[in-house]
């Protein structure tokens, strides 16, 4: 863990890889792991850790959350929602969730319910970058063209590269 808040990534999944061989039954590792795997943008990697995560422990916090977002990038969005509304129903709800479930519903065209996820997680954390994306991307497409720019122009000045991650997303 120490590794990971300093943003040595590769060092920490090395140290979970030896947490692990040490115990496979350690849930904790697999999903902290996970977390390492979606800060370097492997998220088919993450996605197989929070599956292993959710075997063993399934009520281990942030997993099923990290599970969606890692889903929702990889296009699997029907499994993706799964994720998130268990997430929402298993525990206090959490900005990343809402986000998590905002980007899917921004990817199938629900752009409705895109915008109220948005503002759900934005409630909760009102610098959330890739939120207020997000929804500006939700309103640009609906045809508020003046909300949508100064939302995306907002996140933008919290994380400048935030279009880049909506691009590799899969979103534009």
């Amino acid at each position: 863990m120490a590794y990971l808040r300093k943003r040595e990534y590769d060092r920490a999944t090395d140290a979970f890889d030896q947490a692990i061989r040490l115990n496979p039954n350690y849930g904790e590792a697999f999903a902290n792991r996970a977390g390492a795997y979606l800060k370097q943008n492997d998220f088919a990697r993450a996605a197989q850790d929070y599956d292993e995560a959710i075997r063993l422990k399934p009520n281990l916090d942030g997993v099923w959350s990290g599970r969606c977002w890692s889903r929702a990038i990889l296009g699997e969005l029907q499994a993706a929602l799964e994720d998130c509304n268990k997430a929402l129903q298993s525990g206090p709800a959490n900005a990343a969730t809402y986000d998590s479930r905002g980007l899917i519903y921004l990817k199938t065209g629900e752009l409705g319910a895109a915008i109220a996820d948005y503002n759900s997680a934005l409630r909760i954390d009102p610098k959330l970058a890739s939120a207020l994306y997000g929804r500006g991307l939700a309103k640009l497409k609906q045809g508020d063209k003046a909300g949508g720019n100064i939302d995306m122009a907002a996140a933008k000045a919290i994380q400048g590269s935030i279009g880049d991650d909506f691009t590799r997303y899969g979103v534009r």
